[in-house]
């Protein structure tokens, strides 16, 4: 506390004797919100052409698959970075570090070699559907490590700056989800509704994805030249090195925001159980046809773009009753997703469905944003990039969680 006390008030010092810079046309906002876009663009771009990835391989449980995948390998990168930022236990040695930019563009350039290998392996035709779908899956896994870089980067450097930011960040991978939606709706609308016309329109579809991927690694370059950036990281030096030259302890900081860190586990334990594989692959419907999961995963990325930009407007005060929503409130989608698939025939139609999965989206992104935000302003400025590393860890976990629990429903 005492410690608190004294960063709280050098904060306060230094902001009064320079003057903190406005965010002019909200330029550092826009680019917070592109890089929360391009860090889940790759992965929303896979998992949304399930009608292509599932015309290739159909005996394969494409969406289980990809989130083993992904999640798998995104969660030992986690696992590095923060060993990269703490020595876990003592202070006996200096954490090895790399730069915030170093990392964003490695993860970036990865992301880039994920979404050309689709359409690349089908141009080239080199290797026979076994073979090729191995290789997808490999770039799925890619794509996770790529994530576990980006992910624990952005959030733990968004953690360092004022709130808005990191609602910036995660309404941005909101918007991915929304934006890959709806692109995959006019590629896939626009073509004839055959084998060709689909292999056409997932092309269109993974190359304006990697348009759009060069277009944040312009944007991840431009960050540290803003002058509310470089103002706030100046800042963030100061403190510092008025206070301590120690190495931040992981499980210092894990402790203090054990509660958030366990409420965001649980909130994509439950979400990644269900969504996408269950939903997609247990729900049917004769007017849709192959429609219906694109329309449910847009269904949902809409919801969940609406709860991550509600904290801009209101943000709860108490995060011990947000953790607390997290770890009871949502387990009752189980029953309710149950009822939709084994009960009355009113309750397995679409609507219910629907309404279902939009309450899925808008709980997720609604309480992963608040309890992003709030944790890292409960620790002192110094330890804020760890905290956020610590809940992007957390949520990792949660995320392999709810893809390991996801097949109990094939079970």
């Amino acid at each position: 506390m005492e410690e608190a006390g004294r960063t709280k008030n050098f904060g306060e010092d230094y902001r009064r004797e320079i003057h903190e810079p406005r965010d002019r046309f909200n330029i550092a906002y826009v680019v917070h919100f592109i890089l929360g876009l391009g860090n889940l663009l790759p992965w929303n771009a896979l998992i949304t052409a399930i009608d292509y990835f599932g015309y290739l391989y159909p005996t394969k449980h494409i969406d289980k698959v990809f989130s083993i995948a992904y999640m798998g390998a995104s969660l030992p990168v986690l696992l590095l970075l923060i060993s990269c930022r703490s020595n876990w236990f003592s202070n006996n040695q200096r954490p090895l570090s790399f730069s915030f930019r170093f990392r964003m563009n490695i993860g970036l350039f990865m992301f880039l070699l994920t979404l050309m290998t689709p359409p690349i392996l089908d141009w080239s035709r080199i290797s026979s559907p076994s073979s090729s779908y191995y290789v997808i899956v490999g770039a799925v896994a890619v794509c996770g490590l790529a994530d576990g870089l980006i992910g624990g980067s952005l959030i733990g450097f968004a953690g360092e700056l004022p709130a808005r930011y990191m609602q910036a960040v995660f309404a941005g991978t909101a918007s991915s989800g929304v934006l890959v939606s709806i692109l995959r709706i006019i590629t896939k609308a626009s073509l004839p509704q055959t084998p060709k016309g689909l292999q056409t329109s997932s092309y269109l579809y993974f190359l304006v994805s990697t348009f759009i991927m060069l277009g944040c690694i312009i944007c991840c370059n431009l960050l540290n030249k803003l002058p509310v950036i470089q103002y706030h990281l100046a800042h963030k030096r100061q403190i510092s090195a008025s206070l301590s030259t120690e190495p931040i302890k992981f499980w210092v900081v894990a402790k203090k925001l054990k509660f958030s860190a366990l409420g965001v586990l649980f909130i994509y334990t439950v979400t990644l159980s269900i969504f996408p594989g269950f939903i997609t692959e247990n729900f049917q419907s004769k007017s849709l046809k192959d429609w219906y999961p694109i329309v449910l995963i847009t269904v949902y990325n809409v919801s969940d773009l609406f709860g991550k930009s509600l904290p801009s407007i209101f943000i709860p005060k108490n995060i011990g009753k947000v953790s607390w929503a997290c770890l009871f409130g949502r387990v009752l989608f189980y029953p309710m997703f149950t009822a939709c698939l084994h009960g009355p025939r009113w309750l397995r139609s679409e609507t219910p469905v629907i309404i279902l999965t939009s309450l899925l989206g808008l709980s997720n992104g609604f309480l992963t944003s608040v309890l992003m935000i709030l944790a890292p302003k409960s620790v002192t400025l110094v330890e804020a990039e760890m905290a956020g590393i610590v809940m992007a860890l957390f949520l990792g976990f949660g995320l392999v969680l709810g893809s390991v629990v996801g097949w109990i429903w094939i079970i």
